[in-house]
């Protein structure tokens, strides 16, 4: 696209974890204490969780992928069970599913939200379907009432795949309190940071007890649950295969101090998207992102919407001239059923039309708190630029 100079000399990340000196302490308080893998840290970050969302319990994971596979654990997902999920989303959305032998099935999402639309999730239902994994994409809530209306219809686990949505709500309600089990990511680029990291809410205590079971191997030292109680008190068991997805005390300290700061990252967050808004609502080649009154978003991403029809250039080399600007662009997402590996298993496209129509014209701007106003607008002036260029 001829001769340009970048907008800005440095790279702008699409997104990135603001860590201050407070954080640091915490860490380095742990690093002189007597715990650095699982001890009083874990349970006191589990509990802070618990309670900013408004749940009554909160179970950490090393990571958000660990975290869904306990859930899934932890709703019965076996073998052949089916379960509802979109394309629209990270490929951990439906390994879950795979990690206990179920079968992910993907419903179309709605074109105003890109949400997975409940009327499509309906239309997947069959005998076989045990649970449904709706994801809050790019921070904006899923229609929570219909989909949980259509679980108790069929008898059906909701497992809410909210790493974009810490800090959301749904018709005055934290997400995290509603469906049967949330899921929540700390991975840098999410809302708050724990290095990696993750947690299942919920307020039931049959889950809450499996998932606690299931991170560490299946081991319980619970005299109530202990089938051999004639032991000494050194005695465990291994009551089911489970795993090694315990959060260290490390993770949980940073988790604690990033949480106290989250209502800030996230008002920075919504700032940021308003400058966005305003600077491109009137701009006849993208397509803004539209918000549902009856949530609010916690601004994860900041996804644009090309009218390639009015564009002259490809998404590819506009999202290049945006590289080359020096502008961090990224695509969320590859629909989850287009990897090598879901082909294999039998997936075709052309399952999820509005999914795959939506992929071809998407492009991830940069959001993050540790923005500046500066950066935001170094990102505006570099999509004017490349966009004004490519008008037909």
């Amino acid at each position: 696209m001829g001769n340009f100079k970048p907008v800005r000399d440095s790279y702008l990340p699409y997104g990135r974890q603001w860590i201050d000196e407070e954080d640091i302490e915490s860490v380095i308080r742990v690093l002189r204490g007597d715990y650095l893998t699982t001890g009083p840290y874990v349970s006191e970050f589990e509990t802070a969780v618990a309670n900013y969302v408004g749940a009554k319990y909160a179970v950490s994971f090393s990571n958000g992928t660990a975290a869904l596979h306990g859930a899934c654990f932890a709703a019965g997902i076996g073998d052949g069970d089916e379960v509802i999920t979109t394309p629209m989303t990270f490929v951990a959305s439906a390994n879950c599913i795979l990690y206990q032998r179920g079968k992910p099935v993907f419903a179309d999402i709605d074109n105003k939200t890109y949400n997975i639309d409940p009327v499509e999730i309906e239309r997947k239902i069959t005998s076989r379907t045990k649970a449904i994994i709706p994801v809050d994409f790019t921070g904006q809530p899923v229609a929570l009432d219909e989909i949980i209306s259509i679980a108790k219809k069929h008898n059906l686990a909701v497992i809410e795949d909210a790493a974009h949505a810490l800090g959301a709500t749904y018709k005055g309600k934290r997400i995290g309190s509603i469906s049967d089990m949330t899921m929540f990511s700390f991975h840098p680029v999410k809302h708050i940071t724990t290095g990696e990291g993750g947690v299942i809410t919920t307020n039931n205590k049959d889950y809450y007890e499996k998932l606690l079971q299931f991170r560490s191997h299946g081991i319980t030292r619970d005299k109530i649950k202990l089938n051999d109680i004639e032991q000494g008190p050194w005695y465990y068991e291994m009551q089911f295969l489970g795993y090694n997805y315990r959060m260290t005390d490390i993770q949980a300290s940073l988790g604690i101090s990033q949480l106290k700061k989250i209502d800030k990252f996230v008002n920075f967050r919504k700032k940021y998207v308003s400058i966005y808004n305003e600077a491109f609502k009137d701009m006849d080649e993208i397509k803004i992102p539209y918000q549902n009154k009856e949530g609010s978003s916690s601004w994860h991403l900041y996804i644009i919407r090309l009218d390639l029809e009015k564009l002259k250039e490809s998404r590819k080399e506009i999202f290049e001239s945006l590289q080359k600007r020096n502008i961090g662009v990224n695509v969320h997402y590859i629909p989850v059923y287009f990897h090598p590996y879901y082909m294999k298993c039998g997936y075709q496209r052309g399952v999820c039309p509005n999914a795959e129509k939506l992929y071809e014209e998407i492009i991830t701007l940069p959001l993050f708190p540790a923005m500046t106003e500066d950066d935001v607008n170094d990102v505006i002036s570099a999509v004017n630029e490349v966009l004004i260029y490519n008008r037909k």
